[in-house]
């Protein structure tokens, strides 16, 4: 009986092995998720949730947040089944950097129901498409590690309108750069944050008609925030850049007011190659 067992196990083994090799799934190979008409299952992403694909019109699902996926069978759908286990169909999860498939199943025993299932990197696969940018959940931890860092190198500093902004480090990790920013408010006027905007700008500006100036979006920051009373600080992340000499990259703040305030700061090229590694 054991030897019938270990051969079963191997022979299991190989036709999972085979099929990866082959760059196929097999539907039979897919977790086996049970679920009904009253009770909504409750897929935890651990990372934003790209795309969902539900194979049949038995189930209804959605995406009420970026991390979570909603389904449940339709009733219209299990009403002759009287509790009996089918196949629904496959749902499909695709994360940033990962693919999910669940086959799903009909029950009516709560013993067998779930109301959440975390999706583990043992049930995805993952995508491998060019270059695998970081997730939004590496960006956060990485950027919660360089938050974390008191020890700061004063980089640039700029003060206007009684506002002082320092770039107190710069980090990298693969192919990101990741800025640790913070402001301080000196006056006694809350600042209303309008824009954070970066670019790479000419060094030096001989007419308003010849600057050329190349805006830049963050991947990723750490916080949110519309405004500060006496100090802000965050980390802001960007894919790598790179400018001649004769360009600096910028980082102007600006109130959200017709006068109001502004600060513009500067970071040399030799910097941004000068940043240490988290």
């Amino acid at each position: 009986m054991k030897l019938k067992l270990i051969t079963l196990l191997f022979l299991s083994i190989s036709i999972s092995v085979v099929a990866q090799q082959n760059g196929t799934l097999l539907k039979t190979q897919l977790p086996r998720v049970y679920i009904d008409e009253e009770i909504s299952l409750h897929f935890l992403s651990p990372e934003p949730i790209q795309y969902v694909d539900i194979s049949t019109n038995d189930m209804i699902g959605d995406i009420p947040l970026e991390n979570v996926f909603r389904v449940k069978a339709v009733r219209d759908s299990v009403s002759d089944l009287n509790g009996y286990n089918k196949s629904l169909g496959v749902v499909t999860i695709i994360g940033q950097k990962f693919i999910a498939q669940y086959d799903l199943w009909y029950s009516h025993d709560e013993r067998q129901l779930k109301t959440q299932i975390e999706i583990l990197p043992i049930n995805t696969n993952p995508l491998e498409v060019g270059e695998i940018p970081m997730s939004d959940q590496e960006l956060r931890f990485f950027a919660t590690e360089a938050f974390k860092d008191k020890k700061k190198n004063k980089i640039t500093q700029s003060t206007q309108y009684g506002i002082t902004g320092k770039v107190n480090k710069i980090y990298t990790v693969d192919d990101y750069i990741f800025l640790d920013i913070s402001f301080k408010n000196k006056t006694n006027l809350k600042f209303d944050l309008d824009q954070l905007r970066f670019k790479i700008e000419d060094k030096r500006i001989l007419k308003a008609t010849n600057v050329q100036s190349i805006e830049i979006e963050p991947e990723y920051q750490l916080f949110s925030t519309e405004s500060f009373d006496k100090k802000y600080r965050n980390i802001y992340v960007f894919k790598k850049v790179t400018f001649p000499n004769s360009k600096v990259f910028t980082i102007e703040l600006t109130e959200s007011q017709i006068s109001g305030r502004s600060l513009k700061m500067r970071v040399k090229y030799s910097d941004l190659l000068n940043a240490d590694t988290l």
